[in-house]
């Protein structure tokens, strides 16, 4: 009998358009699909997957893997404004999951996370944490992780997910590209975030909205110019969707 898939990781940089790619995976309807589990335990203390409760990263890498294994494969996507330093101490992270990478251009990250938390600290933006992630994961792997740009999953929807599909041994579905508006209940704690892709059925570009940017704001311009050194560092394994 054959091993079954290993379980999915997108790490995501925050307001990278995760929640639009995970909502994909949702519509997929084949996968067991976990919104921010190490995030969440982060901010809660505990976290429940599989109808089991867990209050550590550990734990919880031990119910995904349980799960992957006995019941569906699991896509879990999560995002680096949270530390997961026991996490990253575990050898399973690296061998037995497969670690995806989630960016986006910092300019338009950055204004965004901003008008949704204007207090946030400069290492919740994200990108050197993301960064180091990717790091651990090719030191230990020996290989470069698939990174995927939030951008280009706007502007060509179908041959992003195909392509990323491709490279985690998943079936591409066309259906899976539309939805039904509505929250889902998983994300229901931080819904407030998640409220472009819960009013959406798709992924259509959007007319930018007006808002603080590095241009116009020293702060964020002072945030952009740490994090552009590590976003420019995943850039440049960035999968093409045209290649």
């Amino acid at each position: 009998m054959s091993a079954a898939p290993k379980p999915i990781v997108l790490w995501a940089v925050p307001r990278s358009r995760s929640t639009a790619f995970l909502r994909i995976m949702l519509e997929r309807g084949d996968l067991e699909v976990v919104h921010e589990p190490f995030s969440y335990l982060q901010a809660d203390g505990h976290f429940e997957l599989g109808g089991r409760r867990v209050t550590s990263a550990v734990e919880l890498l031990d119910v995904m893997l349980d799960v992957n294994a006995n019941e569906r494969r699991v896509f879990a996507k999560d995002t680096s404004d949270y530390t997961y330093t026991p996490l990253l101490e575990d050898e399973r992270l690296f061998c037995d999951v497969i670690n995806t990478f989630m960016i986006r251009e910092p300019h338009d990250a950055i204004s965004s996370h901003y008008a949704m938390n204007p207090e946030a600290t400069l290492d919740e933006y994200g990108f050197e944490y993301l960064h180091a992630i990717f790091d651990a994961v090719r030191s230990v792997t020996g290989e470069v992780p698939l990174v995927i740009d939030g951008d280009d999953l706007v502007a060509d929807p179908e041959a992003t997910i195909r392509a990323y599909c491709e490279r985690v041994g998943l079936e591409f579905m066309p259906e899976a590209m539309r939805w039904d508006p509505g929250q889902w209940a998983n994300w229901q704690r931080t819904d407030r975030w998640h409220a472009e892709v819960a009013e959406s059925s798709g992924l259509v570009a959007q007319t930018p909205k007006q808002r603080e940017t590095p241009d116009t704001n020293e702060h964020l311009r002072r945030i952009a110019e740490h994090h552009q050194p590590f976003h420019d560092a995943l850039a440049r394994h960035r999968l093409s969707p045209r290649r």
